[in-house]
């Protein structure tokens, strides 16, 4: 499997914008891009961070997965962005080593097509591979 970068981490927060004030005034992060994402019911805002990036992630509606994972868990990391050059292969390999996979074909994800690693079969972290677009750089 050829990792490229961590391409992103990703942390949920109760209010997107109170978040981005808070990298931006404490850390000096400024966002790269901005968006709602209506079929995963969340917004999100990216914050460059040199090669990889910060993904504040929050809920837009009250019975998304975000917000249910907010509601339980309370604000903080909810996961790590592995890049791949070519996520379906990526995909076909982890499969193939019976690795627990929370999506079986990868899915449209804010930056390209990605897919998720079971948390269970990752010490507790939940991670994405994602193979970005090409327009799409954090």
């Amino acid at each position: 499997m050829n990792i490229t970068r961590i391409n992103h981490i990703a942390i949920v927060v109760h209010d997107l914008d109170e978040a981005v004030r808070t990298y931006r005034d404490n850390l000096g992060l400024i966002v790269s891009k901005r968006l709602i994402m209506p079929e995963q019911e969340v917004a999100i805002a990216f914050l460059p961070a040199g090669d990889s990036a910060i993904e504040l992630i929050s809920p837009t509606t009250e019975t998304s997965g975000v917000a249910k994972y907010l509601a339980k868990r309370g604000e903080g990391l909810h996961h790590i962005c592995l890049e791949v050059p070519d996520v379906h292969a990526s995909l076909e390999e982890l499969a193939a080593r019976d690795v627990q996979l929370i999506n079986q074909e990868p899915i449209q994800a804010a930056e390209g097509l990605g897919f998720f690693v079971h948390p269970k079969a990752a010490h507790g972290v939940l991670i994405e591979f994602l193979e970005p677009t090409p327009a799409s750089s954090n």
